[in-house]
């Protein structure tokens, strides 16, 4: 997921600052994910849950950036490309629900764990991450495609 972010950034990074700041975020988001997933290169591998800080701060990035796609970029993307015809509106509008999808599991996510106290409910944590990973995954490629309609018809 990381150099699929490097990859966006250089395609397109500075082109729109709305644009950078998403991609920003998306980082600070994918450091978060790592980090509570025990992946981050400065951790010890001691198959140790992380603590509840950790994982109310990992859910705030994601509900930010999901709030940022939704409320913020998605509207002015898919708007964008309505001026650059019916191809690439008909695109956008094609996205846009498989996005929405991504949306409802991430916040059954946060929703599960964003109140967590210590260790409660951390049974299904790791399955639960794992899965929030492969569907951000999808959503950031999702993401990108629409960026991507966007600038190519530019």
């Amino acid at each position: 997921m990381l150099t699929q972010l490097e990859q966006a950034q250089q395609k397109w990074g500075g082109s729109h600052t709305v644009i950078d700041a998403w991609l920003a975020e998306r980082q600070e988001l994918l450091v978060l994910y790592y980090k509570v997933a025990g992946l981050a290169p400065d951790q010890k591998k001691n198959g140790s849950l992380p603590d509840s800080v950790a994982i109310q701060s990992f859910c705030q990035i994601l509900m930010d950036y999901l709030s940022a796609g939704h409320f913020e970029i998605y509207d002015n993307l898919v708007e964008a490309c309505q001026e650059k015809g019916p191809e690439s509106l008909q695109l956008a509008q094609s996205l846009y629900p498989k996005i929405t999808d991504t949306t409802d599991v991430a916040l059954d996510f946060n929703d599960k764990y964003a109140e967590i106290d210590s260790e409660d409910m951390l049974e299904d944590f790791d399955k639960d991450l794992s899965n929030l990973g492969e569907v951000l995954e999808y959503r950031f490629e999702l993401e990108d495609e629409l960026i991507e309609n966007l600038y190519s018809n530019h």
